[in-house]
């Protein structure tokens, strides 16, 4: 079931108390990229065609039907959307029986905002059944709120995974810092209205006014995050 995106308060938000940090899954939190790019491989291997390593950029981050359809039209492979779809969650859950490797930081940087009592959020264009798995390794007790890219019309780069994350905690878009991976999940925090901090994985984050972009999580704290969210939006 998908939600709808609420209607968000007008006022501004510039300067004022961190009130909440939503948080990208893959690549952000987890270092599940990878898997996902074998998987794709793999799958595509048993179609009859192989993938071209340069495509790995413009399947990393997006929703898995932007993914798909690129890949069955760079490849010719006679396959559906929805059915690769569902060949790539079987593939990408097969490899993540055990317990998961996190990025560096991350855990430590749940612990905190969870010791400190600053609402977080679990924002993914990952499907729900995909997101339930990987939360046993993240610690499902460290989110207020989770949202998966099947539970709303349109996900990642859109802003409605960040706007549903920000009602949904009822905390302003304005003092919600949004921590990403890709360039397509830092569209969809800035489009939302966010303060966003990219921490580029397999892809590089272009820089951009108001744009905050870290080697790793091992740079970002709680005081990190307030004195980012004290600074001009346009900074």
């Amino acid at each position: 079931m998908t939600s709808t995106v609420p209607a968000v308060d007008a006022q501004m938000a510039e300067g004022s108390a961190l009130g909440a940090v939503l948080l990208d899954m893959d690549g952000t939190l987890v270092d599940t990229e990878g898997f996902w790019w074998d998987a794709e491989v793999e799958v595509f291997a048993r179609l009859g065609h192989a993938l071209d390593e340069a495509w790995r950029d413009v399947v990393v981050g997006g929703p898995m039907t932007r993914s798909a359809a690129f890949l069955i039209e760079s490849t010719g492979a006679d396959v559906t959307v929805p059915e690769l779809t569902v060949l790539l969650n079987d593939g990408f859950e097969r490899r993540i029986s055990g317990a998961l490797p996190l990025m560096p930081g991350a855990g430590r940087l749940l612990a905190e905002l969870a010791q400190h009592g600053i609402p977080t959020a679990l924002v993914s264009a990952t499907h729900r059944r995909i997101m339930d798995r990987i939360l046993v390794s993240l610690g499902p007790e460290h989110f207020r709120l989770t949202v998966a890219g099947d539970e709303v019309e349109r996900t990642k780069p859109h802003p409605d995974p960040y706007l549903l994350a920000a009602a949904g905690l009822g905390v302003h878009p304005g003092r919600c810092a949004v921590i990403e991976d890709t360039a397509t999940g830092v569209a969809a925090g800035e489009a939302a209205g966010c303060r966003v901090i990219a921490v580029p994985s397999v892809a590089p984050v272009p820089p951009a006014d108001g744009r905050t972009i870290v080697a790793s999580l091992e740079e970002v704290d709680l005081p990190f995050l307030r004195g980012l969210m004290a600074l001009p939006m346009s900074a």
